[in-house]
């Protein structure tokens, strides 16, 4: 049994720490005083603070490298930073270990529209890069909603994906290289400009790893040239399930639009209030379809796109006249997490994903699940692909809610897996699911997760206590170590 170090013995090692990294980085790059961590004492998973015990800013790869090292040295663990807008709790802080912010390194590297691709640090916004390319009539295609704040280097760890991932694909579709550095401080590069690379997918495998493999500090990604044409329409239903028959009847036509979204009656309502898109209220659902393309191909598909959604019952269904109206069109959805401010003062975004055909069933498991749970539910999702954000409705001041509210969302995730679905889409696992992975997988499934996490990180010092529900010696894989509680203690586990 590994017992925590005795108080003062642990209090001598954070100061020694402290000073060491003081020592290494320049002195703005070190934040240790109680009002300085108090930014990073959680990411939008905000039901679980934790102040970390320092926050260190380095400005490259090298000072990355350098830390690394030192902490390994250290024996302490290391927590990425991005931009703190993951939903998951990926980059929940701990008490006795040390908050990696890779805000700083936010330089763009190399555009190479020739070869369309840019490489950019790990601290560049998402929106960023689009914006730096534009002029030249390219763009990058995952959209996270969060995407004027969120960080390629956060994309790249939850593997996120965005409105448009139906036909875009999300980060790993459009990744083509990284440099990451290991926990002992060893810099790698993997993949590169070209669209494929010989041996093991290592790219593949560090893509949506949640930090717990290596550090990404630079990336390349694929760019995209825009379309001729992109229109999008908006499409009412009086129900939700109506809305969801229609994405079944564009798909099975043959059609795949570059986004389709579901909006319910509170989304729709939260949404239109803050962002103000023209969305009409009072109705059940909404339907938001956009394709892109040759200008005389964008035209056949929304003729029949809006045939199918008034076959399928839409009661109203307008086209974008220009462009303009139809960034209105999305602008209302990628507010609707923000908006929901107006409903409640706290809320709960889950991540599941299932088959298209199984959205009727769910959306009515939910509906009976709110009742029993007494909590309101605004559903959101990209209904494409079948990546559900159902928002469970709290207020965290009366008590017993926020376990209600978590009793509720894990059973919206267990639904998920029940119907042929998985835990996640895009959010990531962190500690918001890890204790539900052994809900969806196998003893030997988990087993060889955590080898792959031995083989990169054998004392298990990055983002350690995420993702895995139990924690197992490296050396001896398969004798439990420590177990992973119902919900994470503060500091999570102590090394």
């Amino acid at each position: 049994m590994h017992l925590p170090e005795p108080e003062p013995a642990r209090l001598a090692k954070r100061e020694a720490v402290v000073r060491a990294l003081r020592a290494l980085l320049p002195a703005d790059a070190v934040l240790h005083t109680a009002d300085d961590l108090l930014p990073y004492e959680c990411d939008g998973l905000f039901a679980y603070k934790q102040r970390p015990m320092a926050v260190v800013l380095p400005r490259g790869t090298a000072e990355v490298a350098a830390v690394l090292k030192l902490l390994h040295a250290q024996g302490m663990p290391v927590v990425p930073w991005g931009a703190g807008t993951g939903l998951s709790g990926g980059a929940l802080p701990l008490a006795d270990g040390v908050t990696l912010s890779l805000q700083r390194m936010n330089r763009i590297i190399e555009l190479d529209l020739e070869n369309r691709c840019a490489r950019v640090q790990c601290g560049v916004t998402n929106l960023r890069i689009t914006q730096a390319v534009q002029h030249a009539g390219f763009y990058y295609a995952p959209d996270p909603s969060s995407q004027i704040a969120c960080t390629i280097g956060g994309n790249v760890a939850e593997n996120s994906g965005g409105v448009h991932c139906l036909k875009y694909g999300v980060t790993t579709n459009n990744l083509l290289g990284a440099e990451v550095v290991l926990a002992d401080g060893e810099v790698v590069r993997v993949g590169g400009k070209a669209l494929d690379d010989a041996g093991y997918d290592l790219l593949g495998i560090l893509t949506g790893s949640e930090g717990l493999l290596g550090i990404v500090t630079e990336v390349t990604v694929r760019l995209l040239r825009k379309p001729e044409s992109v229109r999008a329409l908006l499409a009412v239903f009086p129900s939700v399930e109506a809305a969801g028959q229609a994405v079944a009847d564009v798909i099975g036509a043959g059609m795949v639009p570059a986004g389709m979204e579901i909006m319910d009656r509170l989304a729709i309502e939260a949404a239109e209030g803050y962002a103000h898109a023209g969305y009409p209220v009072g109705v059940a659902a909404i339907l938001l379809i956009e394709h892109d393309g040759p200008e005389a191909e964008v035209e056949h598909l929304i003729a029949r796109t809006t045939a199918l959604c008034k076959g399928a019952g839409a009661t109203e269904v307008r086209v974008s006249a220009c462009d303009e109206e139809r960034l209105r069109f999305w602008a209302g959805r990628k507010a609707a997490f923000p908006a929901m401010g107006r409903l409640s003062p706290d809320y709960v975004c889950m991540d599941g994903t299932i088959p298209r055909a199984a959205l009727p069933k769910v959306l009515a498991r939910i509906g009976e699940l709110s009742r029993q749970y007494g909590l309101r539910v605004a559903n959101v999702f990209h209904a494409g692909d079948g990546n559900l954000h159902p928002l469970v409705l709290y207020d965290s001041s009366q008590p017993g809610e926020l376990d209600r509210a978590e009793r509720f969302g894990a059973d919206i995730l267990r639904l998920c897996v029940d119907v042929g679905g998985v835990l996640t889409g895009e959010h990531g696992v962190g500690i918001e699911k890890r204790d539900l992975m052994a809900y969806q997988f196998g003893e030997n499934d988990l087993a060889a997760m955590e080898r792959v996490k031995c083989s990169f990180d054998p004392e298990s010092l990055l983002n350690p206590g995420k993702v895995h529900p139990e924690l197992h010696r490296c050396a001896e894989l398969g004798r439990i170590h420590i177990h992973g509680g119902k919900l994470p203690h503060p500091e999570l586990e102590r090394f």
